[in-house]
Order: C-alpha cells, then structure tokens, then sequence
C-alpha cells in the first residue's frame, strides 16, 4: 500500500474532491440533509470557511478556508463523512458489501455499487480517500470555485451556472 503524506499547511485553502464508493448512485442529493447536518456539526466542532461546494448525486467538490494555525483538513473531512455514514446507517441504509468477484479468466469484475478497496463482507459509503488540492494564489482560488460551480453544467444536471 502506498504511504501518502498529506501537505500541512496551516490557514491554507483547500479544494476537494470526495467520491461516493458506489459511483452512478444518487445516495448524496437524496440524502442532503444528512450531509448538511455533517457538516454544520463539523464545523461546530472544528470551525473552517467555506468558499464553494457543491454536491451532485455521487460526488462533491468544495473550497474550504482554513483556520489560522490550523492545518487539519483531513480530520474534518473525515469527521464529516463518518457523520454521514453514521445517519445512513441508523436511518436503515446499507450499502452492498463488497465480494471478491472473478471473471471467466480470472480478471477482477468491478460491481456497480460495490467499492473494490473493501475486503470482503466490508461495507463503505464513501471511496477511502479524497483528492485534495492546496491553492497557491487567487487566480487557483477563482478557478477552484468557478470548477464547484461549472461542474453540474459538465454532468448534465442544469444547462448553465
């Protein structure tokens, strides 16, 4: 496994992109409040700005602001998507564990709705990682938050921003 080491930047602004297990669900947008309610409890706890986000049915993209001195994006991020995961559960959602599934000659079948990082009889929600991007200056900034705002455009869910 490979050993990633996340930038420490305190106070720095960051992008994201954060990708459900199951591409092609819609579990994000039907499930909305859940994750606004992550997210205000996130923050409640561990304060940082927003400057975009946006959520389509499988995925989300978002600018935060963080605190300074504080470099700790990931634990927020985790925060918020343990807190989802969490209401999903209790409110009787279960994603499908994952199985180890061969093809005739032996090659990997990737299930819809099924996360290939799991062992089997594991479940997730959300892919295990997120992408994440330090934004160096104010034209990354503007285009950071132009992208959260294009990408529904680019996905087919409204013909402009």
């Amino acid at each position: 496994m490979s050993c990633y080491i996340r930038p420490q930047i305190p106070g720095a602004a960051v992008f994201f992109t954060v990708a459900l297990a199951a591409r092609g669900t819609d579990v994000l947008v039907t499930h909305i409040d859940a994750l606004r309610a992550a997210v205000r409890d996130t923050r409640a706890k561990r304060p940082f700005g927003v400057a975009a986000w946006v959520v389509l049915p499988d995925h989300m993209h978002c600018v935060w602001q963080l605190p300074r001195g504080d470099c700790d994006y990931s634990t927020r991020m985790g925060a918020i998507k343990a807190r989802f995961s969490m209401h999903l559960r209790r409110s009787g959602f279960t994603p499908t564990p994952a199985r180890n599934s061969y093809g005739a000659r032996g090659e990997r079948i990737r299930r819809v709705g099924v996360n290939p990082d799991l062992r089997k009889g594991e479940v997730g929600i959300w892919q295990k990682r997120f992408w994440e991007h330090h934004i160096r200056n104010d034209a990354e900034f503007r285009a950071c938050v132009r992208y959260c705002w294009i990408n529904p455009v680019k996905h087919g869910f409204v013909a402009r921003s």
